[in-house]
């Protein structure tokens, strides 16, 4: 794996990338960003928020070992096989299959993958004034250092979006479609992260299914609770942990949507699509409208849109 990279985002900085002495196999990758186009990465107005450093791919990465004092950079790594024994902080971790691990900026850590089952990994080390925020869209917040995903076909799809730029003569079109294939990936993780659990998944999407079958009805939360019979505060809270919002609020949202689809595809009237939703008082439905859109039903209907 990379040794940490030495680096602040002004042109003016001395930037220097080290390499571990971990030998790269045939079946393996590891992609070293050279620092003159780390530099362009740096200042590039398309680039300079988020991009990477370097990135890769271990096959069975037997003897693969690293001990970083002075991390500098941020490192995303997911395991798809085997496991690994890690150390950050003074904290000890196991990483196995399916895990993804984010080794931030500042972090003292050390890594070791297991002799006997060795980890097979994708990775990549990058930099950015966004990287933070990303951190936190993908979860890892406070000293949360591992997210356990299990396989991610999707994930595996971004990580390799990255390995693209290869063999592209380190052309700056390359490295700044993989900088922004790397804002795809970081982006994507929670929507990764809400399949791992089958059962919730599938029982959620259920309950999406009933809301959308019943968009002219006024359904309580109630009624809601009980299709997961759980208490309505349990409900809430359940639902809220899973999508990240209420379950009335996503209900509104569905008609919102069911109202704009009839807005923009027939002639009726807003009074009519509010009954045909369940609103009997089109104001109301309308203040909710406005809302959810940022627009009037009307100024939505007459917004010129191709």
């Amino acid at each position: 794996m990379m040794d940490y990279f030495s680096m602040h985002q002004t042109l003016r900085t001395t930037q220097t990338t080290q390499t571990s002495q971990w030998p790269v196999p045939s079946d393996s990758v590891r992609y070293v960003v050279p620092e003159p186009s780390i530099q362009m990465l740096a200042s590039h107005p398309l680039t300079r928020e988020l991009y990477p450093l370097a990135f890769g791919h271990y096959r069975k990465a037997i003897g693969h070992h690293m001990h970083r004092e002075h991390h500098r950079d941020n490192l995303l790594i997911y395991c798809t096989e085997g496991k690994a024994f890690l150390n950050v902080d003074g904290e000890p971790y196991t990483v196995g299959a399916g895990d993804l691990l984010l080794l931030p900026a500042g972090a003292s850590h050390r890594y070791t993958s297991d002799p006997e089952h060795p980890w097979t990994i994708h990775w990549v080390h990058y930099t950015g004034p966004l990287a933070e925020d990303f951190h936190q869209h993908m979860g890892f917040e406070g000293q949360a250092r591992i997210r356990h995903l299990g396989r991610q076909p999707r994930l595996l799809v971004d990580f390799n979006g990255l390995l693209s730029v290869r063999q592209t003569g380190f052309r700056s079109q390359g490295l700044i479609h993989a900088s922004n294939r790397l804002r795809q990936l970081l982006a994507a993780v929670p929507l990764n992260a809400d399949e791992t659990d089958v059962a919730k998944q599938a029982e959620l999407e259920a309950l999406h299914n009933y809301m959308r079958e019943h968009l002219e009805e006024r359904l309580t939360l109630q009624q809601l609770a009980d299709l997961s019979g759980l208490s309505p505060a349990h409900f809430a809270t359940r639902y809220r942990e899973q999508t990240g919002t209420s379950p009335i609020q996503h209900f509104l949202h569905l008609k919102v949507e069911r109202a704009c689809q009839l807005l923009d595809t027939t002639s009726q009237s807003f009074a009519d699509i509010s009954r045909h939703l369940g609103y009997d008082d089109a104001y109301y439905f309308s203040r909710l409208f406005k809302k959810v859109m940022g627009k009037s039903p009307s100024d939505y209907r007459h917004t010129a849109r191709h």
